[in-house]
């Protein structure tokens, strides 16, 4: 636990939450049209919206006639595809982990805690993930074969399948066998990476005891991404960032883990399928652009070349917007907030705040969380893939939670139906052409 418990209500919404036409359409999987019809059928309840404008529908209700109606997933005339989960909410600007703000959880809990909430909804002060020896000892082979130039995913991807194989009750998707294969996952993965490059492989000393298998994943994660020595407040950034990552709803990576989860695929086939998305620039290795952007704006003294040269050549400016949230990105504000309180990342948070002022003049996009991680891994004078590195073990708690949820609905109810647009059947052979292989 990071500070004293938190207080106040944290059951998250109660049963007079009010919910829209359209949350509503979307909660019984029809059409907004629909939704009347039920309210002329005396069916569903509705009151007037604040303002006159629009009806809100009790939440209690609509999650009944749900269950009446068997309607619990949405249909495919509503366009978006669309998953009933009770972990994660994003609502006005802010984020929730089962109904608690989940940037005041990161800042009170360690990693593994709030882990723990979020699989089980039981909040386990002074937890510890724990490596298997024979998990650990297969994965670190596994790694250790890899090319000198595999990156950091690379070596994930390979010490998760490597530790599938020392587990012979992975196939069990019972809950409690889930979850201890993921308490073990975690920690063997951060174990199983190399150290960075200059850092002793055992440490030293003091540091080596506090980066030992009692230590928090947060400090055991540190010397695997940076040859700096480990500084409180740096630990305490980095086990923030880990906690804030965990999750947020159906990103990308996500949404491949709980399609393997639909298969009834082991858990650690469930990581695997979200590592193999989180590695797109687009996902997990985001934060790296962002890292290079920052570093290239130190170098020259000023973002405003730097940002110039994104625009002139057609590329976005990275680490900026969230197409989920209209103001700074709420993970990102928590990790400045933090860095501020880190002597040598002054120099990474100005260059920063530059890149977002510079890029106002343009058009008008808050900092993201990538670009926060990638203040946190320059000023610690990490590598531009540290930042991947900790969104993909911080996220395997994540995907954790999904499969757990996944593995409890219809197996394999995400089967979309394609849109055939090549030719008509039916058509000739296809005649042979060119000279065979020799």
């Amino acid at each position: 636990m990071k500070d004293q418990a938190a207080s106040g209500d944290d059951r998250g919404a109660t049963d007079s939450h009010r919910l829209s036409t359209r949350e509503t359409a979307t909660r019984l999987g029809v059409k907004p049209e629909t939704v009347y019809a039920y309210v002329s059928r005396g069916q569903l309840s509705s009151r007037r919206a604040p303002g006159g404008r629009g009806s809100t529908f009790d939440a209690a209700e609509v999650d009944a006639l749900a269950r009446r109606t068997g309607r619990r997933d949405p249909s495919p005339a509503t366009g978006d595809l669309v998953f009933r989960t009770g972990i994660t909410l994003i609502e006005s600007d802010r984020y929730y982990f089962r109904g608690v703000d989940a940037t005041e959880l990161a800042g009170r809990y360690a990693y593994e805690e709030v882990a723990e909430w979020l699989w089980t909804g039981d909040l386990r002060p002074g937890i510890r993930f724990t490596a298997p020896d024979e998990a650990l000892a297969a994965a670190r082979r596994a790694v250790d074969a890899l090319p000198a130039h595999s990156g950091s995913t690379d070596r994930l991807r390979v010490a998760v399948i490597a530790a599938a194989t020392a587990d012979p009750l992975r196939f069990d998707l019972s809950r409690e066998a889930v979850l201890a294969s993921a308490r073990s996952l975690i920690p063997t993965l951060v174990e199983a990476l190399p150290p960075a490059a200059g850092a002793s492989p055992a440490g030293d000393g003091a540091e080596a005891e506090a980066a030992g298998s009692g230590a928090g994943l947060a400090r055991r994660l540190w010397p695997k991404l940076t040859a700096r020595p480990a500084d409180e407040p740096s630990i305490a950034t980095l086990d923030t960032a880990l906690a804030l990552l965990i999750d947020h709803d159906l990103a990308a990576s996500t949404l491949a883990a709980r399609v393997a989860a639909s298969a009834h695929a082991h858990p650690y086939a469930v990581v695997s399928a979200g590592l193999g998305v989180l590695e797109g620039p687009l996902h997990g290795a985001a934060s790296g652009l962002a890292h290079r952007m920052l570093a290239e704006v130190l170098e020259r003294g000023s973002a405003v070349p730097v940002v110039a040269d994104h625009l002139r050549t057609g590329r976005r400016v990275p680490g900026l917007g969230h197409r989920l949230y209209g103001e700074q990105d709420p993970r990102a504000r928590t990790l400045f907030a933090l860095l501020a309180d880190v002597p040598q990342a002054a120099p990474a948070l100005a260059a920063a705040r530059d890149v977002v002022t510079t890029t106002a003049r343009h058009t008008p996009l808050h900092a993201n969380v990538d670009l926060a991680l990638a203040a946190l891994s320059v000023s610690s004078g990490m590598a531009a893939e540290a930042g991947e590195t900790v969104f993909a073990v911080s996220r395997t708690a994540g995907w954790i939670a999904h499969a757990l949820e996944e593995y409890g609905e219809r197996p394999l109810r995400m089967r979309p139906t394609g849109q055939y647009g090549g030719p008509r059947p039916p058509q000739p052979l296809p005649t042979a052409t060119g000279e065979p292989p020799q």
